[in-house]
């Protein structure tokens, strides 16, 4: 019996960390949407596309996602997050176009889904196989009822949870626990680059008056791109370690 808990530790660390957190978000107050939010620096037409550069800097959303569903469609999880990816692209375009609380909607809901993809993916191959498949779905429906939680009573308490739980949780299991497969490094460069893309964000209007050339947001989906590819790239190169 101490052999089985000793195996299975870094299950139960994990979903100890995940009980703990979710309950945990009792003692926070309610958040609610910052209605400044949707004031984004850079706000020029251009073509007739209000918001142009933000509205198609989720170009590269949909081709990561595009290829991502091509190539890898044989495992629940990666559909997840390449599906999450690839409408990302037009939930983010349709937010820009006419940002309001009831676009952003449908901008978070896709990234709701590519963040369970990619956490039940991260336990399947680092902590355990069957867990990992069988947390995809419950992570999806958390995903959706955060969504459906905010709309209802305007509370993005379990929705920043979604967001912020596998960003600070990957980059420790990749670091720490044994990998099946080669390319880890792509796990950890992903990881810094959504970092930068937080930091863009909430920098847009410092860096788009520098120049009024390019907005933080803009590079805010630029970078967060890179993100989604270094994941990309961990599938395209990855190789099963003997």
């Amino acid at each position: 019996m101490f052999a089985a808990l000793t195996q299975n530790r870094p299950l139960l660390i994990f979903l100890g960390l995940m009980a703990a957190s979710l309950a945990a978000l009792w003692l926070v107050p309610p958040i609610p949407q910052d209605q400044a939010y949707h004031q984004f620096a850079d706000q020029r037409a251009l073509f007739g596309i209000p918001n142009f550069w933000n509205v198609v800097s989720n170009l590269p959303f949909a081709l990561i996602g595009a290829v991502g569903l091509w190539r890898f469609r044989n495992d629940p999880a990666t559909i997840v997050f390449f599906t999450g990816v690839l409408l990302t692209a037009f939930g983010s375009a349709y937010y820009h176009w006419a940002p309001s609380d009831g676009t952003l909607f449908w901008d978070r809901l896709p990234m709701a889904l590519a963040f369970s993809g990619v956490l039940a993916a991260a336990v399947e191959e680092r902590i355990d196989e069957r867990t990992g498949r069988l947390m995809l779905w419950p992570l999806i429906m958390l995903g959706v009822i955060s969504m459906l939680v905010w709309r209802w009573t305007g509370d993005l308490r379990l929705y920043a949870w979604v967001q912020f739980f596998p960003i600070l949780a990957l980059p420790v299991m990749f670091l720490l626990l044994k990998p099946k497969y080669t390319g880890t490094i792509y796990w950890i460069a992903a990881a810094g680059w959504y970092v930068l893309a937080k930091i863009f964000e909430y920098t847009d209007a410092a860096i788009y008056s520098a120049g009024h050339l390019v907005s933080g947001h803009t590079l805010k989906h630029l970078a967060a791109a890179a993100a989604t590819y270094a994941i990309l790239r961990y599938y395209q190169t990855r190789r099963l370690i003997a």
